[in-house]
């Protein structure tokens, strides 16, 4: 029997597992009072499904246009409304939590946008081939393997965390800073093992695809902290919109185009995207950190 090549052992077991792990480190902070304070404020819960399932592939067909006319290939514009029209990524909740987020909201948002992608990416998809490349494929997404998919990497290792919190709280709070860092550096892994696998794509398009990819991002994060002010969100209900319309699934969009679509050319926009979100997002987590250490020291001057 052949062995498994380094770089499927990776995207094929250590990186659903480092995954896990990260989501069960949030299970760890969450308590099922804080989903219960989601659903008392259902304005944060609408305001990020619009900006997810609305603002995002409206920018992304914006983005895509542009970047048409200054010579993208059109396969390259449906790949960025594949990526735009997939859920918000399992990272999003780390990055919420390391930015001072509210996890709870950002937990909610992935799951339910991960529910409604069933039927909004394939009519966004359909969308963009007919736009774009002047054809239309009915793409007939696995139901039930995303849903799974889902289920163990996010739902899963939440409860197992939480269940843990509730049954043993005194010893849980005492392996939550250790448990805080080694998530901290497994999400650190998983950018630089994505940049490393990925770094001839990067090279070859980064040019082309590379700048739509990081127009795309900035306007999304962008575009969903002013949506939260606009909605007058409070800080950590802002901060947990824009991360989790800033990170997407990217996996998904490279299985849907590779897989589904047959068309390997057109993953390029969510393997370069899914590179840039994650450096996008440590900015914009290290960014939010260093404004609320601010505002807590210019609090304590005055006090």
């Amino acid at each position: 029997m052949n062995a498994a090549p380094p770089s499927a052992t990776i995207t094929g077991v250590l990186l659903p597992l480092a995954l896990a792990f990260i989501m069960l480190y949030l299970g760890l902070t969450l308590q099922l009072g804080d989903f219960r304070a989601v659903l008392r404020r259902p304005r944060a819960l609408a305001v990020g499904l619009v900006g997810q399932m609305l603002m995002l592939p409206l920018l992304g067909w914006v983005v895509a246009e542009l970047a048409l006319s200054a010579g993208l290939p059109p396969v390259m514009a449906v790949g960025l409304m594949v990526l735009a029209a997939c859920p918000g990524g399992v990272s999003s909740g780390l990055v919420t939590h390391l930015a001072g987020g509210d996890v709870a909201l950002s937990i909610a948002l992935t799951a339910v946008t991960s529910i409604a992608a069933m039927l909004s990416l394939p009519l966004v998809v359909d969308v963009a081939l007919q736009h774009f490349m002047a054809s239309g494929l009915s793409i007939d997404l696995p139901l039930a393997q995303m849903v799974r998919s889902v289920f163990l990497l996010t739902t899963l290792p939440v409860l197992i965390g939480m269940a843990l919190r509730a049954w043993r709280p005194v010893r849980v709070r005492r392996i939550e800073p250790v448990a805080g860092r080694i998530a901290t550096g497994l999400f650190l892994l998983i950018v630089l093992a994505t940049f490393w696998s990925q770094r001839l794509v990067l090279a070859e398009h980064l040019g082309g695809v590379g700048l739509a990819a990081l127009a795309l991002n900035a306007a999304v994060l962008a575009g969903a902290w002013g949506l939260g002010s606009q909605a007058g969100l409070d800080r950590r209900d802002r901060i947990a919109v824009a991360t989790e319309c800033g990170l997407q699934n990217s996996a998904l969009g490279i299985y849907v185009c590779v897989e589904l679509l047959r068309q390997p050319a057109m993953s390029v926009p969510s393997v370069v995207y899914a590179l840039l979100m994650n450096g996008g997002a440590i900015v914009f987590a290290l960014l939010m950190r260093h404004r609320t250490g601010r505002h807590a020291g210019g609090a304590g001057a005055g006090a």
